[in-house]
């Protein structure tokens, strides 16, 4: 238990992040380009979304298929965005279902509006490379870097 609160808490020494960055062969200018996906991503499903409203506004009962639809069509907006400034990541892959399932538990299926909320300081957070990184954030950040690169035109 100790090893796993050491894994989320613990930060990790700004040299050993140097060195985790390149073993891993991270670019900081690409890391941020992959922030900019992330985000251009969320915000498109947050600013679009109709379901799970609060206050005095009608709450809309979104089906699976409707959800699926929605992500599919931020997600297309959002590659077509990053497409017109002549970044072309693929329409499909492994990026694709990595944040699917990341936005179907985190956003589309969560009842918690605070942690609905919570995304997108989420992901200013994980890409803050001036903040103290730990194991676990390199790990997270390591898998989006990867997952994307895989997926982007050189």
């Amino acid at each position: 238990m100790e090893n796993f609160f050491n894994y989320i808490t613990k930060p990790v020494r700004p040299e050993d992040v140097d060195v985790w960055f390149r073993s891993n062969n991270i670019i900081p200018e690409k890391l941020e380009l992959f922030y900019d996906f992330t985000y251009s991503l969320n915000k498109t499903i947050v600013d679009t979304y109709l379901g799970n409203t609060t206050g005095n506004e009608t709450k809309i009962v979104m089906t699976t298929d409707d959800i699926e639809n929605h992500f599919k069509w931020c997600w297309n907006r959002t590659v077509e965005n990053f497409r017109k400034e002549s970044i072309t990541f693929n329409i499909t892959g492994e990026h694709y279902e990595y944040y699917n399932s990341f936005f179907l538990d985190t956003f589309y299926n969560q009842k918690n509006d605070e942690i609905r909320n919570s995304i997108d300081g989420f992901f200013d957070d994980l890409f803050d490379t001036q903040k103290p990184f730990t194991k676990s954030d390199l790990d997270m950040i390591s898998s989006i870097y990867k997952v994307l690169e895989k997926n982007i035109s050189k």
